[in-house]
């Protein structure tokens, strides 16, 4: 069964830096388009980065040069750098994997940033 495990998340200054991790199980991950969205309290969840199977990356324009996705297809791991980090950035993250009608998800974990 598809399983994520994402870890990376918790508290930290404005303009520090975290990094998430999402590893993969039971699908075949190279194929996937690999996506970090987040939901912030009140809003609808958003796309922040995604990463297309043969690397090609794009992302929202609130974390342009501040965010970095990156994948290994050997360890079957998605990560999301961030630095420079904002209080409107505090949101549960979520790791997401889309392929053709497949559509998976992780569990969220929260980033919260404050001082």
């Amino acid at each position: 069964q598809v399983q994520f495990v994402e870890s990376g998340g918790g508290l930290v200054q404005p303009g520090g830096s975290l990094r998430l991790s999402c590893a993969a199980s039971g699908f075949t991950f190279r194929r996937y388009t690999m996506s970090w969205y987040r939901q912030a309290p009140g809003k609808e969840r958003e796309l922040v980065a995604h990463i297309f199977s043969a690397g090609i990356t794009n992302y929202a324009d609130s974390v342009k040069g501040r965010f970095t996705i990156s994948r290994d297809n050997a360890k079957n791991t998605v990560e999301l750098q961030m630095n420079m980090l904002k209080p409107e950035d505090t949101a549960v993250y979520y790791c997401n994997a889309q392929y053709l009608f497949s559509d998976y998800w992780g569990q969220g974990m929260q980033v919260t940033v404050s001082s």
